[in-house]
């Protein structure tokens, strides 16, 4: 009965929030946005749900990151950037190999958003899709108007969806992914928005 309770509401949580993940996957990963968001029900079916404090944003930031994942894969596979973009793993459990893999994950995702992003575009985007702030909350926080806010995450979308390169510094990169997990432990989106200016 429990084990079937657990399951009733970890659909229930996915269930309400699937629209606004269809569009966090389909702003970054366009027609792969169906198979992103079946990943993340996977992810979130095989999570244990009772360390997650707040299941929208859990589920908003791992669909980003699967997101970002297949856009930088399907880069890799057309234009073999080196060093961008690490192989799609599959399926992964809790132990520490695949904790690696999902840290790699994350850095490869970091360098992609550092090398195509503005420092604005980066922190706009990050608390829309990552973190599901919404615009006014974003406009706030980096001193622009709410219209400014939604331009800065539309024009960081369609840079991550174009095919490029640069070179990132790995000082750039520590520092995106140490303000990313802080925002991600604590809620506050303060570390990242350090980053704007």
């Amino acid at each position: 009965m429990r084990g079937t309770t657990t399951i009733d509401d970890g659909l229930h949580d996915f269930l309400g929030v699937r629209d606004r993940l269809l569009r966090i996957a389909r702003g970054i990963a366009g027609p792969d946005a169906e198979d992103v968001v079946q990943d993340a029900w996977l992810r979130w079916n095989g999570t244990d749900r009772t360390v997650v404090r707040d299941a929208p944003a859990f589920l908003s930031r791992t669909t980003t990151r699967l997101s970002l994942t297949r856009t930088q894969t399907a880069y890799a596979r057309h234009q073999s950037p080196v060093g961008l973009c690490p192989p799609d793993p599959g399926g992964r459990g809790d132990d520490p190999a695949a904790l690696a893999v999902a840290a790699d994950e994350l850095r490869g995702a970091m360098a992609l958003l550092l090398a195509r992003l503005g420092p604005r575009e980066r922190v706009a985007y990050l608390l829309r899709e990552a973190f599901a702030l919404p615009y006014r909350q974003i406009a706030g926080l980096l001193g622009v108007s709410e219209a400014h806010a939604r331009q800065l995450t539309r024009r960081a979308r369609a840079r991550l969806a174009a095919p490029g390169d640069g070179q990132v510094s790995s000082v750039d990169q520590h520092g995106l992914l140490a303000a990313f997990s802080e925002v991600s432990r604590t809620g506050d989106p303060a570390a990242l928005v350090s980053l704007a200016a």
